[in-house]
């Protein structure tokens, strides 16, 4: 080490420190500050100074204290060890620091300055290799792979830097830090490190066009995500967010769950924790920890940490993509970030924009969101993989007007709006059925995959939905007596639509998934009752009969329905309709 690589403290102001003496040093590189080597980031030069935004508390922090260059980037570890680990925003395993004895410098919460490798290396894995001695591979091929979980098989890849020809194996039980192969006698390992500000490269990318299955009918029916794209969920204090993610967190058909709490309660996270490991993943019958990687950066840890964070899992999510697993990435919540950017913005002493945040928080959200999508990977293999993004925004007052939420819009291609009176009225999930939209032309896979009519259905229910609210004013100041016979059946199918098909508890065993084929039948079943009510009233029966039915309350229960039985009670319940309904 030189003495260019070390440089002294000459101005400290909350998590930025400016440091001089560091002339050799790049933007983004990795910086230790103080005695005990906080971790910080180099993000401007100017006039011979660095500028570092520090990830750690820096109370303690005086002028002249030593600031130390790595030379490297913000970097991750990636390799087996991955999946149901729990890290801090900059990847530092938040278990193995908690078990780490305490020092001179102990603390209330983690210690600072700590330094724990993110990958276990004391670990064996067992592999089985798929390369052979004289095999000539390129970036991407698959080397070997690791039973990483029950649910995941790890593929090791080359290197997308790496070519060449296979001149040894390694041992069938290595580290991550043992050579698995030899390439033109250079050794490669289970573990690399990627740059978490890069973008890892793919083959070449593929059109969302398949829908990340929720198992949520609001969600899956109405606004449907593609896989491999990007939605937001914007809502005020106690709309279900965090529910609604965590729902899906379990439920939605991704390979790989990378759960980002950026910012959040401790409390909140700390049930994630709790819950994850007891939870059963449907698909495979194992935990559900065993498929979820967790970011954990709480409200009361710095700062200037949660946007490394957020670049810390998607990195991780890239990566799992790269060896064709469809990742899901949560990240909890947007908001807190954009506050981030902000306070350190302020302490960079930076031109304000829009309600203080700095002028490239925009630039910077498309930084996050333009890194989902689908892709082939690289390799011969033709691997397909894909990240699709699902952030949370937390508006101050639910007021979807401020910048991080107006930003998210033009960026995502799905928004379900979470509504504070559907939440009052404990209505969940709170997704409000005229404000969400989505983007995606997903229509021709659920025709195609699901049932012929699903678009038909789909447009349908969209649009009485609207033609409710439309009515909805006239009901409040006339009363719905002051509605015409057909649009009181409009009235009453959409308060079925809204509380028997939209509404649905995420703690109910039965009702906390919902199977695209069931929703397919409960939307069949209500559509055909509409149809029969307009028949009905158009024949001269009594509105009020009609609604109030023992046909109306069986469709009420048909979220009840086993998924097994769905077709034939399906069936059974539109010829009750049409016995009862339409005389």
């Amino acid at each position: 080490m030189t003495s260019a690589d070390v440089g002294s403290v000459i101005r400290v102001s909350g998590p930025v420190v400016v440091a001089e003496g560091l002339p050799r040093t790049r933007v983004y590189n990795v910086v230790r500050v103080g005695r005990r080597g906080l971790v910080g980031e180099v993000i401007r030069l100017e006039e011979g100074h660095a500028v570092i935004q520090v990830y750690e508390e820096t109370s303690g922090l005086q002028v002249g204290s030593k600031v130390v260059d790595s030379k490297r980037p913000l970097s991750v570890e990636l390799g087996p060890g991955l999946i149901g680990g729990v890290f801090d925003g900059v990847q530092r395993p938040l278990p193995e620091m908690a078990a780490t004895e305490d020092g001179p410098y102990a603390e209330p919460f983690v210690r600072r300055g700590i330094e724990v490798p993110a990958l276990d290396r004391s670990r064996r894995w067992a592999i089985t290799h798929l390369a052979a001695v004289g095999d000539e591979v390129g970036p991407g091929d698959t080397l070997a792979t690791v039973a990483e979980t029950a649910a995941i098989e790890h593929r090791i890849l080359v290197p997308p830097d790496r070519n060449g020809t296979v001149t040894r194996l390694g041992e069938s039980e290595v580290t991550v830090t043992d050579p698995v192969v030899w390439i033109d006698d250079e050794p490669v390992t289970a573990l690399s490190v990627w740059p978490v500000r890069r973008r890892r490269p793919v083959g070449h990318r593929l059109d969302p066009l398949a829908p990340l299955i929720t198992g949520q009918r609001v969600c899956d029916t109405l606004f449907p995500v593609a896989r491999g794209g990007s939605t937001t969920i914007p809502g005020g204090f106690g709309t279900g967010k965090t529910v609604l993610e965590q729902t899906i967190a379990r439920h939605a058909d991704a390979d790989v769950i990378v759960f980002i709490g950026c910012g959040e309660r401790g409390n909140e996270l700390a049930e994630v924790l709790e819950e994850f490991p007891k939870l059963v993943d449907p698909t495979t019958g194992a935990p559900l920890i065993e498929r979820t990687v967790i970011i954990a950066n709480t409200s009361n840890m710095p700062v200037a940490a949660r946007e490394a964070s957020i670049y810390t899992g998607i990195t991780i999510a890239e990566y799992y993509r790269d060896q064709g697993y469809d990742v899901a990435v949560l990240a909890d919540s947007t908001s807190r970030w954009g506050e981030a950017l902000r306070e350190v913005s302020s302490h960079l002493e930076e031109l304000p924009g829009e309600e203080g945040f700095p002028a490239y928080l925009p630039s910077r959200l498309a930084e996050f969101y333009e890194r989902a999508g689908a892709a082939v990977a690289l390799g011969e293999e033709a691997r397909q993989g894909s990240v699709t993004i699902i952030g949370a925004v937390s508006p101050p007052g639910g007021d979807f007007s401020e910048p991080v939420t107006q930003y998210s819009l033009r960026l995502a291609g799905t928004f379900w709006a979470l509504d504070p009176d559907l939440a009052r009225r404990r209505h969940y999930p709170a997704v409000h059925w005229t404000r969400s939209y989505s983007l995606y032309e997903t229509d021709e896979w659920f025709d195609d995959n699901v049932d012929p009519d699903w678009s038909e259905q789909r447009h349908w229910a969209m649009e009485l939905l609207g033609r409710a609210e439309e009515l909805a004013g006239i009901v409040q100041l006339l009363g719905v007596d002051a509605l015409a016979p057909e649009e009181r059946v409009t009235f009453v199918v959409a308060q079925m639509l809204r509380e028997d098909f939209l509404q649905q508890s995420a703690y109910d065993e039965v009702d906390a998934y919902c199977p695209l084929e069931k929703q397919a039948w409960m939307l069949r079943v209500i559509r055909h009752f509409h149809d029969a009510a307009v028949s009905g009233v158009a024949k001269g029966v009594p509105i009020e009969s009609i609604s109030s039915g023992d046909v109306v309350a069986t469709i009420g229960r048909m979220r009840r329905w086993p998924d097994a039985e769905v077709e034939d009670r399906g069936r059974q319940l539109i010829e009750q309709i049409d016995s009862e309904v339409t005389t």
